[in-house]
């Protein structure tokens, strides 16, 4: 079928009908579209952007009570 013909065929629907149309040919363009690849962060990217205070690894006041 060439475009003439498909245009000629979709002029005679109804208006709700050509909604509908348009709707699935949308519908189909961004299912067949060409999907971008995703980019995945390489170890240690994030280095430097974090600061760790120096008692990072001691026991919290609030948990005193818990602890033997």
């Amino acid at each position: 079928m060439n475009d003439d013909a498909l245009a000629t065929r979709i002029s005679t629907l109804p208006n709700p009908l050509k909604n509908e149309l348009l709707d699935y040919m949308e519908f189909l363009i961004h299912k067949h579209s060409p999907k971008e690849a995703k980019i995945h962060p390489k170890a240690g990217c994030m280095k430097g952007t974090f600061i760790m205070g120096d008692d990072f690894n001691a026991p919290l006041d609030c948990f005193k009570e818990y602890m033997p």
